[in-house]
């Protein structure tokens, strides 16, 4: 059997009166998602455990049928080991996003958590300066995709807590630096990195073409490697990790998978998302699964876009959903899971833990479990609530 998880970042939301009191979901154009819900069985899924953050980290790692509660360390060294950054027993990873900080009165505000979704190629020069200016044996500095970046501090501290950027646009920092047990000395990182990037010439050439300077770094989701089981052996299947983000493919690599790096995959609105489904069912002639993650709809989320994410949506029901359903039938026994891995409303332009509505679909099975649609309320109406991390075993069930 073939088994296939579809997962849009961040999908489910709230209700907005401007979108006639639905939800993104209820309101985008998403025939094949629909499609499965009438056919499949739809239900919530729990990905985010009760005393965990909900970040993409816990959540995927439900996803792909992990319990968080025992093998959750932090976001970054999951990052760090899609980067090829070997970490050490003692080493402590930390995700460094490139931010846009503006004074405003007497305090410093977080403009944007991505610097206005600053290019990799830009981003590759800031990152290699601070590695110049700031780089030691203690602090190393790695360029990732986009604005997501990493900083190792060899043999430091993990009891400090950090806060995301993306949870405090529009608010001042002040109120959300580190804090705790070697919180001073990251503080103090970010500080010299803004001189470092003031007058970084690619700041200078982005100012001057009215982009947003990538004038500062901030470091968040720190954390040692993580134990993971394979992923053979816990399910007896060999598989394939398809996304734009470290994360999700470190997730991968831990668990024993290959990735797969499909050209044009951006992590937002513009990217690749044909060629991510056509990935999916090439990975399929050779492994048993495959794990299809689109970033979109969470970082338009984050921007507070409703306008990107309802497209965001309508684009992975048509490009990905649309062609995955097409394509996997000459594989003949398959199942389908699709799910958000949280919720990324655009009102509050963060992630929340409520429960996400998820579909398993198997080619050709009969009226499904109620639901009409696919969406947050037709989902509860069912009545079916999971542990996230036991959907893998559900869709495995013949």
């Amino acid at each position: 059997m073939k088994v296939i998880i579809l997962l849009g970042d961040g999908m489910s939301d709230l209700l907005y009166s401007e979108l006639g009191n639905k939800s993104p979901l209820q309101a985008a154009h998403t025939p094949n998602m629909d499609f499965m819900a009438r056919h499949g069985r739809v239900g919530l899924a729990r990905t985010v455990p009760d005393g965990l953050p909900p970040g993409s980290d816990v959540a995927n790692l439900s996803v792909f049928g992990y319990d968080p509660r025992t093998c959750y360390t932090g976001r970054s060294p999951l990052e760090a080991i899609s980067m090829g950054v070997t970490l050490g027993p003692d080493d402590v990873a930390f995700r460094m996003n490139l931010v846009t900080l503006m004074p405003r009165g007497s305090s410093i505000f977080m403009q944007d958590f991505s610097a206005g979704h600053i290019s990799t190629e830009e981003a590759h020069l800031l990152v290699e300066t601070l590695q110049k200016e700031l780089g030691s044996a203690e602090f190393e500095f790695h360029a990732g995709v986009g604005y997501r970046h990493l900083m190792v501090w060899r043999n430091g501290k993990d009891g400090m807590k950090g806060t995301p950027p993306h949870d405090i646009t529009g608010k001042s920092v002040l109120d959300f630096l580190p804090t705790g047990d070697g919180a001073d000395i990251l503080n103090n990182i970010m500080n010299h990195a803004q001189m470092v990037l003031h007058d970084h010439p690619v700041n200078v050439k982005r100012k001057e073409e009215g982009h947003l300077p990538a004038n500062s770094v901030w470091l968040w989701g720190h954390g040692k490697t993580p134990q993971i089981a394979p992923f053979r052996e816990k399910f007896g299947m060999s598989g394939t990790v398809i996304s734009a983000v470290d994360l999700i493919k470190g997730i991968g690599i831990c668990a024993g998978l290959d990735v797969v790096n499909v050209e044009g995959a951006t992590g937002y609105i513009d990217t690749n998302y044909l060629g991510k489904a056509q990935a999916a069912l090439a990975a399929l002639e050779n492994h048993d699964f495959v794990y299809v993650h689109l970033e979109a709809p969470d970082e338009a989320s984050h921007a507070g876009n409703m306008q990107h994410k309802l497209q965001a949506i309508e684009d992975f029901d048509s490009q990905v959903v649309g062609t995955i359903l097409e394509g996997v039938k000459k594989f003949g026994d398959y199942a389908i899971l699709c799910t958000p891995d949280h919720p990324t409303p655009v009102r509050l332009m963060t992630h929340t833990s409520d429960p996400v509505p998820f579909i398993i679909y198997r080619g050709g099975e009969g009226p499904g479990n109620g639901a009409v649609s696919y969406d947050e309320a037709q989902a509860a109406s069912t009545g079916l609530l999971l542990e996230g991390y036991k959907l893998m075993k559900e869709l495995m069930i013949p």
